[in-house]
C-alpha cells in the first residue's frame, strides 16, 4: 500500500469516474486532506465537485483511482464500514422521530444503547445548542434549527471525516450567515476533518482552511482562500472568485532592471 504523504490524513489519487464511459464526470484528480482541515470543493454545478464527495462517502464507486484514510482504502469498503458522516442540503431528518432519537439513530445502528447512547446524544445536542429541543419533532423546528439536528446526527458517532454536501442552500441569506459562523464554531471546537461542498464562494471564502476550485471534472487549484482570490492559477478560477478585470498586454522585455 502507498504511503502518506507527510501531512494527508485523507488522500484522493487519480481519481476517476465516468457513467457512461465516454465523458469523464471527475478527471484524474489528486487531493491531500490534512487532519481537521476544512477543505471545500468550490465549483459550477457540474464540475464534479458533489460526484467527488460521493465516492469518498461510498455511495458512488470511483472508475479508476484510490481513496486512502491514514493508509487504509476505502474503496473497497462499504458506506457504513468508512466511518464517515454526512450532512445533506434536504436535513433527510425522520419525521416521525424527535430529535433525540433522530440523533442517536446512528448510534443505535452501531450497537451503542443505554448510558453511553444518552451521554453522546446530550454532549452533541448541547454542541449545536439544542439541548432544550430534544423533544420536539423536526417539523417544529425552523430551517436552521434542523440543519444543527442534521449536523448533531453527522457528528454524534464520532466519525473521522465530515462531509457537507451544501448544506445551507436551502436557507435564506441571513440564516445562512448564522450557520457558517455555527459550523466553524463546531469545527472549531470538534476539530474534526471536513470536507464541504458548495457553489457560493462567499462561502467559501469566509469558512474554509483551503479551497479546491472544480471546473469541468478537473482541480483547478488548491489552495487558502486569499491565495485563491489574490492568485488565481489559471483564467477560470480568476473569471470563477470575486469580481475580475482582464486586459490584454504585451510584454516588452523580460529584463527586470
Amino acid at each position: 500500500m502507498k504511503e502518506m504523504p507527510a501531512g494527508a490524513y485523507l488522500r484522493l489519487a487519480n481519481l476517476v469516474k465516468s457513467y457512461d464511459g465516454v465523458i469523464n464526470a471527475v478527471d484524474d484528480i489528486s487531493l491531500d486532506i490534512a487532519r481537521g482541515e476544512f477543505i471545500t470543493l468550490l465549483g459550477p454545478s457540474g464540475s464534479g465537485k458533489t460526484t467527488t464527495l460521493t465516492m469518498v462517502a461510498g455511495f458512488e464507486t470511483p472508475t479508476r483511482g484510490s481513496i486512502l484514510l491514514e493508509g487504509r482504502d476505502l474503496v473497497v469498503l462499504k458506506p457504513w464500514q468508512r466511518n464517515i458522516g454526512m450532512v445533506f442540503q434536504s436535513y433527510a431528518l425522520f419525521p416521525h422521530m424527535t430529535i433525540e432519537k433522530n440523533v442517536a439513530f446512528p448510534l443505535r445502528m452501531r450497537g451503542i444503547a443505554g448510558d453511553e447512547l444518552r451521554r453522546r446524544v446530550a454532549d452533541v445536542l448541547e454542541l449545536v445548542g439544542l439541548s432544550a429541543f430534544s423533544q420536539r419533532h423536526p417539523r417544529e423546528l425552523s430551517g436552521g434549527q434542523q440543519q444543527r439536528v442534521a449536523l448533531a446526527r453527522g457528528l454524534v458517532f464520532r466519525p473521522d471525516v465530515l462531509l457537507l454536501d451544501e448544506p445551507l442552500g436551502a436557507l435564506d441569506k441571513n440564516l445562512r450567515e448564522q450557520m457558517q459562523v455555527e459550523i466553524k464554531r463546531i469545527h472549531r471546537d470538534v476539530g474534526i476533518t471536513m470536507i464541504y461542498v458548495t457553489h457560493d464562494q462567499t462561502e467559501a471564502m469566509t469558512m474554509s482552511d483551503r479551497i479546491a476550485v472544480f471546473n469541468a471534472g478537473h482541480i483547478e487549484q488548491v489552495a487558502p482562500p486569499l491565495d485563491v482570490y489574490h492568485r488565481p492559477a489559471t483564467r477560470f478560477v480568476g473569471e470563477f472568485i470575486g469580481d475580475s478585470n482582464f486586459l490584454s498586454g504585451i510584454v516588452a522585455s523580460r529584463d527586470p532592471f
